[in-house]
């Protein structure tokens, strides 16, 4: 239990840090090696990792908060909405879980191939030396309220579902679909995310799909690790650890969708 313990916490390191440094969502590190490295079921993976985000965004949200790096009026449309689409995520996770678990494999599988793609190309951009789309100037979130619950209800069924969010699609989808100020982006996603993870967390643990000798420590690893991220984030560059997580994340979406087949990849 010790070993446990002491290996959870290093993951929610491993997860916080990287989410420091290169805006990654912990949970698209946490869950893949709790599932396949650590033994957990794929639904306890995805509780457990859905409830450990409840106290990194909380954390996350608060520095933001401080200096104010964030649209309120964004966040308050997303989470809101967001709320309702975890409400719906959950249900759908029960209904996978009690009749076709395997199912839940295939999705996470097809879920990860996003993230892989956008950081292999974003990584491989950066380390050609593209230069990056121009920042925009603007002091909010441009786009209609309506396009912004929309976009927050999908996150959230996504959430609900497979524990995923966050940096994972809040970033990207404010970025590329709203054209946002990415100044702005991580501290509007840590916000929203915390009624998504609030809600989605605690419905998990009522359920009985979190492992709390996991989730209590992989919480503590999380928090402090994405303190270590923000200050180590000078020393790397980005762009290279985007093209090397991109290729882990295509290689958890392939073992996944291998193990829907029953097939196990090394």
């Amino acid at each position: 239990m010790e070993l446990l313990y002491v290996l959870a916490l290093l993951v929610g390191l491993a997860a916080g840090t990287l989410g420091g440094l290169i805006g990654t969502g912990g949970c698209s590190v946490m869950l893949p090696i709790l599932h396949f490295y650590m033994g957990l079921s794929s639904p306890l993976a995805v509780g457990t990792t859905l409830f450990a985000v409840i106290f990194t965004t909380l954390s996350g949200a608060y520095g933001h908060l401080k200096i104010r790096n964030l649209d309120a009026k964004a966040t308050a449309v997303m989470g809101g909405a967001g709320t309702l689409g975890v409400l719906l995520g959950s249900y759908l996770f029960t209904k996978i879980t009690r009749s076709q678990v395997a199912l839940l494999d295939l999705i996470l599988g097809l879920v990860f191939i996003l993230p892989s793609i956008r950081m292999l190309y974003e990584g491989l951009k950066g380390m050609r030396g593209v230069p990056a789309k121009g920042e925009s100037q603007l002091d909010h979130i441009p786009g209609s309220s309506t396009a912004k619950a929309a976009f927050g209800f999908v996150v959230g069924i996504a959430t609900g579902l497979v524990g995923l969010g966050g940096g994972y699609a809040l970033v990207p989808g404010m970025i590329y679909l709203f054209n946002a100020p990415v100044k702005l982006t991580m501290g509007t996603s840590l916000s929203t995310m915390i009624p998504l993870a609030v809600v989605g967390g605690l419905i998990k643990l009522k359920q009985g799909f979190v492992e709390m000798s996991v989730g209590v420590p992989l919480a503590i690893g999380t928090v402090i690790g994405a303190q270590m991220g923000a200050r180590a984030i000078k020393r790397f560059r980005p762009a290279t650890l985007k093209a090397i997580f991109g290729l882990y994340f295509l290689y958890v979406s392939l073992k996944y969708v291998a193990a829907y087949f029953g097939v196990r990849l090394w």
